[in-house]
């Protein structure tokens, strides 16, 4: 059974893009291609840290994180090339519908003072988002963990345009910050 934002995407939000962006082909219409979780961790951190990292990853994304490695020596962080540094997760297909959907219906909403996202892409029609807390999705419980830890979330889409890929973004449920009202002051 297709997860329900896959379902949602080709029923609805990709006829409401043709209809919007004049798209004669149902291939010209921008969809989510994938989605890549990653993490950093100090290269002088315990190798606890690393693992417990690698855990999370693994508990949000549904699959197994990989372990990045350093490229080159920085002799001011004591970081060495091919030390451990980090881990990442790359989604595809119904594993990335369904980690999308938990992002904008579950987790987002559980920040404090969450006012919406800011909508601003990177110019090729992809999205990135900065996490400070990985407590905010349900999988992780606050008990175990022995310092926060962030986590950096690329959307990458087939969108040409930050236009479209914001559209995109927004009909599969985003939840955008409004933008402020502008108030004129009028001369009396």
């Amino acid at each position: 059974m297709a997860p329900y934002l896959k379902t949602y995407y080709r029923e609805e939000v990709a006829p409401a893009l043709i209809k919007s962006q004049g798209y004669r082909n149902i291939h010209q219409v921008p969809a989510l291609e994938k989605i890549v979780l990653n993490t950093g961790v100090s290269a002088s951190a315990e190798k606890s840290v690393l693992t417990e990292a690698r855990k999370d990853l693994g508990l949000i994304s549904g699959q197994k994180a990989i372990i990045t490695m350093a490229r080159t020596n920085i002799s001011n962080f004591k970081l060495r090339k091919g030390m451990p540094i980090g881990c990442k997760v790359t989604m595809r297909g119904d594993q990335m519908y369904e980690f999308f959907y938990r992002l904008v219906s579950i987790a987002l909403p559980t920040i404090r003072d969450f006012r919406g996202m800011s909508p601003r892409l990177d110019g090729q029609g992809n999205y990135s988002i900065g996490i400070t807390d990985v407590t905010i999705f349900p999988e992780i419980s606050i008990e175990g963990h022995k310092s926060p830890m962030g986590l950096d979330i690329t959307i990458v889409t087939t969108a040409k345009t930050d236009e479209e890929g914001r559209e995109l973004l927004r009909l599969l449920g985003m939840p955008y910050r409004r933008p402020e009202p502008t108030t004129t002051a009028s001369a009396a």
